[in-house]
């Protein structure tokens, strides 16, 4: 899902050492360029490579690949909710959930998986960032639709929609931001609905409420590994963000439990 802070790699041309320029920068460039600009330019395209490749060697081998493989299983439960549900604005409401879950999963496994250039490293951050706004709300929706009196409905989601929607443009506008400004507003987008919880379990059950709160607890969780960057059990493998994304795996399970209940 996220990436982490650091600036996205941008791409080079291989560098290749010449009996007349440095090991860092293009044989034709040290033969070809005038001095001044030019030789200015094409040093820092040999730079810009040698960084693009020290960043690709410090990734963990397991980047990416967790939300990879939950995309088509994301997919799959997806269509089964939109199945099982027994109203149009049930099958909506599921299908809001659905789409949200694999724009997370999918454009995360897209993103820390390839290699891009600096422009497909920016659009694709601000997508994977925004994206965790998304599954917020989508995550209410069900919940909202099949849990709660119209009027409950319209409050939750009008609040929990319209605070995702400024939280996306956040994200897109300012991807820069630090991590101890966006972080919480994950976390309290995220429990914006904890005034509901006695309704929850009202209509849906003591085992809707247990899951809608443990996954509510495992993306907090995972919100704080994310922020402090710790526990980083195998930064070669498996760092810091890849737990992350396994408490975001756990906590979407439990929640897509506790809607799979409450359809059926």
């Amino acid at each position: 899902m996220i990436a982490e802070d650091a600036q996205p790699p941008v791409h080079g041309r291989e560098s290749q050492p010449g009996p007349e320029a440095p090991p860092d920068v293009p044989l034709a460039a040290a033969v070809d360029a005038p001095a001044g600009t030019a030789g200015r330019l094409t040093a820092a395209v040999g730079l810009e490579g040698t960084v693009e490749r020290a960043a690709a060697a410090l990734k963990p081998r397991m980047r990416g690949w967790l939300h990879a493989g939950v995309f088509p299983l994301a997919l799959v439960g997806g269509i089964v909710l939109i199945a099982v549900s027994r109203s149009a604005g049930a099958v909506a409401a599921c299908s809001v959930y659905a789409l949200s879950a694999c724009l997370l999963f999918g454009t995360s496994a897209v993103y820390h998986r390839g290699t891009w250039g600096p422009r497909g490293e920016a659009v694709l951050r601000r997508l994977d960032h925004a994206n965790i706004f998304l599954i917020i709300a989508g995550t209410y929706t069900p919940l909202a639709v099949l849990l709660l009196s119209t009027g409950q409905q319209r409050v939750l989601l009008t609040a929990v929609w319209a605070g995702a929607l400024v939280g996306t443009a956040f994200r897109v506008l300012w991807i820069g931001a630090p991590r101890w400004l966006y972080t919480p507003c994950y976390i309290a987008l995220g429990w914006v609905a904890v005034f509901y919880l006695p309704d929850f379990a009202r209509t849906g059950g003591i085992a809707v409420l247990v899951l809608v709160i443990a996954g509510g607890l495992l993306y907090t969780a995972g919100a704080v590994v994310y922020g402090l960057k710790r526990p980083d059990p195998s930064p070669a493998w498996f760092g810091f963000h890849e737990v992350f994304h396994a408490l975001t795996i756990a906590a979407f399970t439990a929640h897509y439990t506790a809607i799979l209940l409450a359809a059926t």
